[in-house]
């Protein structure tokens, strides 16, 4: 960075990848400043700019280098790894500490606080956004986080027992069921209900996660402004909503009938599998810490489905389109509906889509991430 770089940085003022600091108070405000950039995206510290933006300089810049070195290394958890700059601005000595977006996140200071860059602050991470910081390197899972509210009063154990049965194969005699539940990671090792417990086996799922449901709208039209000409809220158990949402969908998917023989053949404009894929995979992979339900808009030009959650760590849509992403965010609920039968071991469920959608309907499918969700786009035939 040059002076005029510098100058032009101090203009903008502060912001995400951006902080300044007249000094630093104690090493406690030397590990926050640089803990909640590694947490987030980056960014850089520059030191010596008061809160009016003024450049007020550094006294003694080699002492002070030396203790944000040390508190890098030493009070930051784990270690941070930091780029020193020093600058001369105005017959004034300045400091800029670059700090990467760290690859083992989440870190935390050396009193065990977690901090993380908020606009044009460092703040406190919540709890949901400590478990996405945990998910990201894959250190939690929260689908096997308990619900400390539920109990085993809350589960339909004669379902759950059905389940093990039906898609585990196994024989369940009464007394072994809790252990077995433990066993798959939907109760906890303290017989505490987990996420992807309730929301398999729960009595009601919806009274402890709201926004484990499904919300789905028929638009006859092509634009989300328009009112929506049917629409529905899916709830209960996961292979419920499965089912319930599989045949709205199939309400408003074209199919053809052609005599073929003595039979008629049907042609959905849509392979029901393309379906079936983009409904699993928003309710297996999205961010459960995230109070959004899954989102479905059929519009008569193409079906959207909105998932809560950026992609998981190391995922780009790139690696998706070529069936090279398998990263799983929620591997309990993951694991349940590969015993159902709905999902593979092999990452290739986007390709898919996008090979099958090509070849029915002509056109490809859209893949965008928002700050706070994926959105599938699936285009639908003309006419």
């Amino acid at each position: 960075m040059n002076e005029f770089e510098l100058k032009e940085r101090i203009l903008k003022g502060e912001g995400l990848h951006t902080d300044f600091k007249e000094s630093f108070t104690n090493n406690e405000d030397i590990a926050k400043s640089i803990v909640c950039f590694a947490n987030t995206d980056g960014g850089q510290i520059v030191v010596g700019v008061n809160d009016n933006g003024e450049i007020v300089g550094i006294e003694n810049i080699d002492e002070l280098t030396r203790k944000i070195d040390d508190v890098a290394y030493n009070r930051c958890e784990p270690l941070i790894t930091i780029v020193l700059e020093t600058l001369s601005v105005e017959n004034k000595t300045m400091l800029i500490i670059g700090v990467p977006k760290g690859d083992q996140r989440p870190y935390r200071t050396a009193s065990g606080l977690y901090y993380i860059r908020s606009a044009n602050r460092c703040r406190q991470a919540s709890r949901e956004e400590l478990l996405r910081l945990f998910q990201a390197t894959e250190s939690i899972y929260y689908d096997e986080t308990e619900i400390s509210r539920a109990s085993l009063k809350d589960i339909d154990m004669d379902y759950a027992k059905k389940f093990l049965e039906r898609y585990f194969d196994l024989k369940v005699e009464d007394k072994d069921l809790i252990r077995y539940l433990i066993n798959i990671k939907v109760l906890s090792k303290n017989e505490k209900p987990t996420l992807a417990e309730i929301l398999f086996f729960g009595e009601n799922p919806q009274h402890y996660i709201p926004h484990g449901r499904i919300s789905a709208a028929y638009i006859e039209g092509e634009d989300i402004s328009i009112p929506p000409s049917d629409g529905k809220n899916f709830e209960g158990t996961v292979p419920r909503i499965f089912e319930d949402c599989m045949r709205f969908l199939k309400v408003y998917v074209k199919e053809k009938h052609i005599i073929k023989g003595l039979e008629p053949e049907k042609y959905p404009e849509i392979e029901d599998f393309v379906l079936r894929e983009a409904l699993v995979n928003a309710i297996a992979h999205r961010d459960y810490t995230i109070s959004a339900p899954v989102r479905i808009l059929i519009f008569n030009n193409r079906i959207e489905f909105h998932t809560p959650g950026k992609l998981p760590n190391t995922v780009t849509i790139e690696n998706m389109k070529i069936g090279g992403a398998h990263v799983l965010r929620n591997p309990t609920i993951y694991n349940l509906l590969g015993k159902m039968g709905l999902v593979t071991d092999i990452g290739s469920g986007i390709r898919r889509i996008i090979e099958s959608v090509k070849k029915t309907v002509g056109h490809d499918v859209n893949l965008e991430v928002t700050e706070s969700e994926f959105i599938l786009t699936i285009p639908r035939k003309e006419g």
